[in-house]
């Protein structure tokens, strides 16, 4: 499938926003269960180098500006360096995550009492969810994913909690477990709000919610997205993605976006990537 792009007269003006991210260091990333088809116990995993790839993408935002804040690694919790699944945050409330496999259970409760010091007004899952991972804000409106990991019943309990639309999308291939996964959230905020993804990645329903509400999306190929290029992030003008991710880099460029190719090849082995080592923090305003 061919990357969708518009005609050079559809290029934007792309103004930059600046973020507010929670990212946790790589200390203890292994490999040494599966729970997605990314992760292979039996491969040796290099956490000297898992290390300097975080490091890479925590410099990166540092230098476009963005607000970077730290939750302390715990040992024994490896997948805690995939920050984005650790909760939900939206006008100063957190809505925390409940995990599905009783290998990142306790991370939730971690990432909770992290929010609760900061000061942010937590509301505690009842039902299974993944935080970030499968709760996507663009605009005014909640996309969340369901399928293989977060329940339908936490969307109405997110709707609840933060009184916005939330619209449910079913996830149909399991390389692409989580929300993040195969959607991109280019334009995170105003009328102009838009995504990037890959239909193959939803079922029938999805898609049609998706080219209804995005006409002007990116369909982004498999072939960009089994380097998880689509799990990028995005200020509005600069998109951290994959590095590989070759024929989503050129879309971007046609659209008049500046991707930021970074290596996180190793953190890859735990299955995820940019957008999941990376929780955005919205404050009240």
């Amino acid at each position: 499938m061919s990357q969708t792009v518009p005609a050079a007269t559809d290029v934007a003006d792309r103004s930059a926003l600046s973020r507010h991210y929670l990212m946790c260091r790589p200390e203890h990333f292994t490999v040494v269960y599966r729970i997605n088809p990314w992760m292979h116990p039996q491969v040796p995993t290099d956490t000297a180098l898992a290390l300097q790839q975080w490091q890479s993408l925590y410099d990166t935002y540092d230098r476009l500006g963005h607000t970077l804040e730290l939750i302390d690694p715990i040992e024994g919790l490896p997948d805690m360096v995939y920050s984005a699944n650790g909760g939900f945050t939206l006008d100063g409330k957190a809505y925390t995550a409940k995990f599905t496999h009783p290998e990142r259970q306790a991370e939730g409760p971690a990432y909770g009492d992290w929010f609760r010091a900061r000061g942010f007004e937590v509301h505690e899952a009842r039902e299974i969810n993944e935080g970030e991972g499968d709760l996507l804000l663009v605009g005014d409106a909640i996309l969340a994913g369901t399928g293989f990991r977060t329940s339908i019943e936490s969307h109405a309990e997110l709707a609840r909690v933060f009184d916005r639309e939330v619209v449910t999308l079913k996830l149909v291939d399991d390389r692409f477990y989580h929300l993040d996964t195969a959607i991109a959230v280019l334009d995170p905020e105003g009328a102009d709000a838009n995504i990037a993804y890959l239909p193959e990645a939803f079922d029938g329903a999805s898609r049609a919610v998706l080219q209804r509400r995005y006409p002007d999306a990116v369909e982004v190929s498999a072939e960009d997205a089994q380097w998880l290029g689509l799990n990028s992030i995005s200020d509005g003008s600069n998109v951290v993605i994959a590095a590989k991710a070759k024929g989503f880099e050129a879309s971007l460029r046609e659209r008049g976006y500046t991707p930021i190719g970074l290596d996180l090849s190793e953190l890859l082995r735990g299955g995820g990537g940019v957008k999941c080592c990376t929780l955005e923090l919205r404050i009240a305003r």
